[in-house]
This record gives structure tokens, C-alpha cells and sequence, in this order.
């Protein structure tokens, strides 16, 4: 690296808390030692930085040990009013130069955010004042003292321009989701309406990302004018849905929604509607701040340790050549952002919501959230408008299951359903498609599939040849089949393929078919995420969560098999949201030698009092280095210094409800597999794989899309999240 702009750096975490914010201080503090600067963790936030003192702590190594599962912050955090008024920054700028600080980190919202623009741009000032009063020594002569800042977005509201999500948005969408799916469960059996009210008093992200993942019935966000019969609107579509035999409703409320007049919408003002009105005794839950209690998702953590890490090289490389900024992710790129714009714009949200002007705030959210907003009010209908007929599709979930299966054929179905589509559910995938096992789908047959594990339609694993071709024609030719979606892993993409290759030789067989990538490997072309991998991640982290609680008393290392195939994104992935000592990928293989070198250091380890150690292995890793063996050559050379233990997770990975990231992902791939078959021109016969790029979903014709797979590995040639291993090696 070439000079470097920094010496000396500070982190601290400031105005409300929010999940991950530990794993981006780790990620700096260690990122920081490991380039051999020194680093500082300012307590309380600007209040410990005015405060000086004890309350700005040196880092070490140790320091940031153990915090990546734990929520809030651990340099906690803080309001401060003296920081507001020039003498307070003063001091502040005091306590940093006297410690030789010129780098700062700074993880909060627009609040703290403008407090570190408006500190690096007063601090020459600062600094002369300061000599001037004689409280530091004056800086040396022919120099400019300068403070380079870096922020990160930490808000679970997600109400941050600059970055995709911010930290703590991922975690709180969890807590919500979690509570209304639990709240569906008791409203269905007393065919009971729960209003559900959730953080976001300028920014609807929180609710409306919730109702379309939880799959709720109405939504009230800040960003959306209300017509001044909203309420008759919404009595009227809730009864629709009871006469249609829903057996219960979920409304969710974001804490800053309106009444047409501007004023505040009180949840209870909303019961007493549905009290009078529908008959019925409505209940209110106020999730309040368990949304930003707890343990992070994996994303957070990930996403927090990504940034946290390219915060300190960003200063070592720009220091204040560069105006204070953000670093947000973008694209799954980590993006800078100057943080003048960063707080102008967040701000203007607002500011918009306050004037009444709804239809700019909407525009300043962007074409995604107003696409769910879309998305949503489709989904909460009782039934489908009336089309024009335009054919038949068939669902299929072949391969391994995924978890958010079910919410994309829930999406797929009404989608499909209401653009004038009958659509089609195949049993078992392609074994109950050839026995012609299939279903018609009614709009109220996926009512509650949102929240389901697994594939109500069932996942077979048939992999097709060349005498299933005839049968497979003649039964899509019976049900007079027009298009396919096809959701699932590798295997379905190899089925889709041979078809494809053999599709001149049937009629039948020439109709469009759309690929939706779901796979818990993530090893899937054309995409970076593919549905389930994220539930997959966090169910893995969930389990290694609980081992770490049981350091207590023993010295232990942990070496931990996790699935993958020979795909190492969920290894690569735990490790970051854990803090593996190692992780083992089929990419790179393992050696003797590695583990000659791995085992030297859990022994030093072990030695300097540590109590637990963490190694997650990639069932594929190594043809000859199986969970087995590993343990047995780490329990023989380490001796008596510590035990090691093996576990196989297995296929707890795949189990469970899916994350919101996955029931969003699953709804928006399904949604542009609709719209994509509806852009087809007739009597098209393409076959297309979906897939997330960045934050868009993109097309990508089959064959280029089988092009980008390293055979016989089944994984993609160009790995994205591999430019994440030295990350993990480094933290």
C-alpha cells in the first residue's frame, strides 16, 4: 500500500442502536490492527467523545472478541446536546488530537452522521482555537491538521440514501416478520384481526417490506397518501377476503403513517374502526424496540463486517484528500457517498411526507419500493380481476427444496392468475409431472404458503432422459400448456437444458420456460442469490450461536460441517457472520499442511487463554479430509491442551420458515417471471433463467447461463463472494 493518509483511528457507534453495529467495530478494530495503526473505541458516542477520558478506550485484538452475535452495541451509545454547540466539539476535537487520532469511523444515522461532517470541517479551526486557549500544543508548523471521517449506515429503519440497506434493517425485518407469522398462527384459529404497528416514522421500508414478506392483508406507510375514505376501502377489501374464507387478518402499521388531513394515525383509532365497522374485536400489537433487540441476522453481520473492513482501508488510502463520506452497499458493491448528500437526501423524505407532497416522497424511495407497494395491493385482493384468457402455466419446484419455494409459487399463482393466466401446480416435481399428477391453483389455494418451509408442491430430484421426453410432451400437450416456471436448484437447471436441447423434436415442448433460482448452495448461474440460501445462512449461524454458548468451562474447538455441495458460499459466509477461526472451501481444498498449520494455531491460541475455537468445514472441502478425519488429527495433536468436537448440521440448514430475504427475493423473481412471459412475444419458445444482479433481476437466455458453470463442480465460474476470502482470514 502507498503512504498512508491515517496513522491513529476511532470508532464509535452513535444515536440509536441497531443490530450488526459490534460486527462493523470488530471488522474496523482488527482491519485497523492488522494494517498496524492504532485504534480507539469511543464509548456512548459523542457524548464519551466530548467526555474524553476513560471514555476513549484503546483496541486491542481481544477487544472485539465475542461481540459478533451480540445486538446493540457494545460501546454503547448515546445523546448529546453539548456536542450540538460549538464548545462541546471543541472539547471533542481536544480529547481526539491529544491522542493523535486523524481517522474516524462513525456507524449511526443522518444525526450522527452530520455531527462528523460538521466536526472534520470545523477541525482546523477547532485545533487553532484550541492552542490559542492553550489546551493542546500547537500543531507543527507548514502543516494542515486534518480528521478524515468515514460513516456507516446503522438504522433499522432503512431510511439511508446511499446504500441498498442499511445496518440493522435485515434484523428488524426478522423480528417482524417472526411476530406476524406468530400472530397468524392465533388470529387464524379465532378468526381474529391483529394491527400489528412497527418502527418508521419517516420511511414505510420496515412495514411494507414486512406485509409482502409476511404475506399481511393491509398496510399503512408514511410515504402513501391516504384517500380520505381509506377506511371504507379497507373494511371493504378485508370483508371481501372473510367472504372469499380467509379466516383471519394481519395489518401492519408503520409507526409515521398519516390520516389524509396530515395528522398522526393512531393504531387504536384504526380498531375502533374495525370494532364498529366489520363486527369483529380487533387486537393491537406495538412491537416497539424488541425490532432492534437481539442477536443480528446474517446479513447484518456479513453486511456490517464488509463495510466495517473497506471503512479503514478507505481511509488509509483517501484520509481527508477525500470529503467526509459514506460507505454503503449498492449494487452488492461497497459504494462511497459524500455524506452532504447522504443526509440531504434521507432527509428529504421526510421533509416531503411533512408537506403533504406524497407523490415526490414516493419517487424519492425509488421504482423498487413502489414496485411492492404494487405487488402488495394485488396480493391483498380476495380474487383476481377479470382478463382476457392467455393460456395455461405450470409451476414446477424441482430438485432439492428451498426454503421461500412456497412464497414464489404464492407470488407466481396470483401474479399469473390475475394477468388472465390459469395456472398449474406439478406434484413432486418432474416424477409426479411425467405420472401427469397436477393440480389447478386457485387464488385462496396458496392463502398462508408465505411463511411455509419446504414446497407445498413437492421436490423431486428426477433427472430426465431421453425416453421421459415423449411422456413429458404428451401430458403438457393434455393440459394444453402454454409456459413453464420452473423453481429449484442445479438439477432443474440440467433438466431445463436437456429439454431445451431436444425441443424440435415435440411441439409440445415449445413453449417458453422461465428458470427462478432456488437453491440453499447459492451455486446457481446468472445470479447472486439464489431463494433459500439466505435461511440456509442464517439457520447455520443460529446453531453456531448456540455452541459458542457452551465455551463455559472447557477448552473446546469446533470443527462444524456445513452443506454446500462443491459450493463454498455458506462455509465463506459463516465464518464472516461468526468469526470462524477457519473455514475449509471445496475452492481451495485442504492440505496436511494446512491442517499441520491450523492445529499450531488453535495450540497458541489455546495457550493465551482462549476457551473456544470455531472451524467450519464444506461437506465437499476434501475428498480426503472428511469431518471425521479432521477432528481425529486436531484431537491427537492437540493433546491435552483442548478437546475437539465434530457436528454435521445437516438438514436443519434447509429447514424452517424462510428469512424475509428470501420470501422478498422469492416475490420478486416471481413477479418478473410474469412479467417476462407477458413480454414474450407469440408463439416465443424461449428459455430464460432469472436471477438478482445487484438489485435488479435480469434475464439471461439458458444456454449463456449454462455457459457460466464450472463442471462437473456445479458451481459458477466467476464466484462473487469469493473476494470475501481474505476478509475472513484477515478478522
Amino acid at each position: 500500500m502507498a503512504e498512508r493518509k491515517v496513522k491513529s483511528i476511532a470508532v464509535m457507534t452513535s444515536g440509536g442502536d441497531a443490530p450488526g453495529m459490534n460486527a462493523a467495530v470488530r471488522a474496523a478494530v482488527r482491519m485497523g490492527l492488522h494494517h498496524g495503526l492504532k485504534v480507539y473505541g469511543i464509548h456512548s458516542g459523542w457524548q464519551g467523545a466530548v467526555d474524553g477520558g476513560d471514555s476513549i478506550e484503546e483496541m486491542h485484538w481481544w477487544s472485539v472478541g465475542g461481540i459478533l452475535q451480540r445486538g446493540g452495541t457494545f460501546l454503547g451509545t448515546a445523546r448529546c446536546d453539548r456536542f450540538r454547540q460549538r464548545e462541546g466539539r471543541l472539547q471533542a476535537a481536544v480529547n481526539l488530537y491529544r491522542l493523535g487520532i486523524d481517522g474516524l469511523v462513525v456507524i449511526g444515522g443522518d444525526g450522527s452522521l452530520t455531527g462528523a461532517r460538521i466536526l472534520s470541517e470545523e477541525w482546523p479551526d477547532l485545533l487553532q482555537e484550541a492552542a490559542a486557549l492553550g489546551r493542546i500544543e500547537p500543531p507543527e508548523r507548514h502543516t494542515t491538521p486534518t480528521l478524515a471521517v468515514v460513516g456507516l449506515p446503522g438504522s433499522i429503519d432503512n431510511d439511508t440514501y446511499g446504500s441498498d440497506m442499511s445496518i440493522g434493517a435485515d434484523t428488524a425485518l426478522h423480528r417482524i416478520v417472526t411476530a406476524a407469522d406468530q400472530l397468524a398462527s392465533t388470529a387464524s384459529a379465532h378468526h381474529r384481526t391483529f394491527i400489528m404497528e412497527v418502527m418508521g416514522r419517516h420511511c414505510g421500508y420496515l412495514a411494507l417490506a414486512g406485509a409482502v414478506a409476511a404475506g399481511a392483508h393491509w398496510v399503512l406507510i408514511p410515504e402513501q397518501e391516504l384517500d380520505p375514505r381509506w377506511h371504507q376501502k379497507m373494511i371493504a377489501s378485508l370483508k371481501r377476503g372473510g367472504d372469499a374464507g380467509r379466516r383471519h387478518n394481519i395489518i401492519i402499521v408503520a409507526e409515521g403513517a398519516r390520516h389524509p388531513d396530515g395528522l398522526p394515525l393512531n393504531t387504536n383509532t384504526i380498531k375502533d374502526v374495525l370494532d364498529r365497522r366489520l363486527g369483529i374485536e380487533a387486537r393491537v400489537t406495538v412491537l416497539g424496540h424488541v425490532q432492534r433487540g437481539g442477536a443480528p441476522s446474517a446479513f447484518d453481520r456479513v453486511l456490517a463486517t464488509r463495510l466495517g473492513a473497506v471503512a479503514v482501508e478507505n481511509l488509509l488510502i483517501y484520509g481527508a484528500d477525500e470529503p467526509p463520506r459514506m460507505l454503503g452497499i449498492v449494487n452488492n458493491q461497497v459504494h462511497a457517498t459524500s455524506l452532504v448528500d447522504v443526509v440531504e437526501k434521507s432527509r428529504r423524505v421526510g421533509e416531503k411526507v411533512d408537506e403533504g407532497d406524497y407523490e415526490s416522497a414516493l419517487d424519492l424511495r425509488g421504482l423498487s419500493f413502489q414496485d411492492q407497494l404494487d405487488l402488495l395491493e394485488l396480493l391483498t385482493r380476495s380474487k383476481p380481476h377479470e382478463q382476457a384468457p392467455l393460456g395455461n402455466i405450470l409451476v414446477v419446484t424441482a430438485g432439492h427444496d428451498s426454503p421461500g419455494m412456497n412464497a414464489g409459487v404464492r407470488i407466481l399463482t396470483r401474479m399469473a392468475l390475475d394477468s388472465g393466466y390459469k395456472i398449474f401446480g406439478a406434484t413432486y416435481g418432474f416424477e409426479g409431472l411425467l405420472e401427469g399428477e397436477i393440480r389447478e391453483l386457485g387464488w385462496m389455494d396458496v392463502s398462508g404458503w408465505a411463511p411455509s418451509g419446504g414446497s407445498e408442491l413437492g421436490a423431486g430430484r428426477l433427472i430426465l432422459g431421453e425416453q421421459d421426453l415423449p411422456v413429458l410432451a404428451r401430458v403438457l400437450a393434455e393440459k394444453q400448456i402454454t409456459a413453464v416456471m420452473l423453481l429449484g436448484g442445479m438439477d432443474a437447471y440440467e433438466n431445463a437444458a436437456f429439454i431445451k436441447k431436444h425441443q424440435t423434436e415435440h411441439p409440445a415442448l415449445k413453449i417458453p420456460l422461465i428458470l427462478i433460482p432456488a437453491s440453499i448452495n447459492n451455486n446457481l448461474p446468472a445470479t447472486e442469490f439464489a431463494i433459500g440460501a439466505d435461511t440456509a445462512l442464517n439457520n447455520i449461524i443460529s446453531a453456531l450461536d448456540k455452541i459458542k454458548d457452551t465455551a463455559g468451562s472447557n477448552k473446546r474447538a469446533f470443527v462444524v460441517e456445513v452443506f454446500g455441495h462443491d459450493c463454498g458460499y455458506l462455509a465463506l459466509m459463516a465464518a464472516l457472520a461468526s468469526g470462524a477461526e477457519q473455514v475449509y472451501l471445496p475452492e481451495e481444498g485442504i492440505s496436511l499442511q494446512q491442517l499441520a498449520d491450523d492445529v499450531e494455531m488453535l495450540r497458541v491460541g489455546f495457550e493465551r487463554g482462549k476457551r473456544l475455537s470455531i472451524l467450519i468445514l464444506n461437506e465437499r472441502a476434501s475428498p480426503a479430509y472428511n469431518l471425521d478425519m479432521v477432528q481425529n488429527i486436531m484431537e491427537e495433536e492437540g493433546g491435552d491442551l483442548f478437546d475437539v468436537r465434530s457436528v454435521r448440521l445437516g438438514h436443519v440448514q434447509r429447514g424452517g420458515s424462510p428469512s424475509p430475504f428470501d420470501r422478498i427475493l422469492a416475490a420478486r423473481l416471481a413477479t418478473a417471471a410474469v412479467e417476462t412471459l407477458q413480454s414474450l412475444e407469440a408463439d416465443a419458445f424461449d428459455y430464460l433463467c432469472l436471477g438478482l444482479s445487484g438489485k435488479d433481476i435480469v434475464a439471461t437466455e439458458l444456454e449463456k447461463a449454462m455457459a457460466e458453470v464450472d463442471w462437473p463442480h456445479e458451481r459458477t465460474k466467476q464466484e462473487w463472494f469469493m473476494e470475501l476470502r481474505e476478509l475472513a482470514r484477515i478478522l
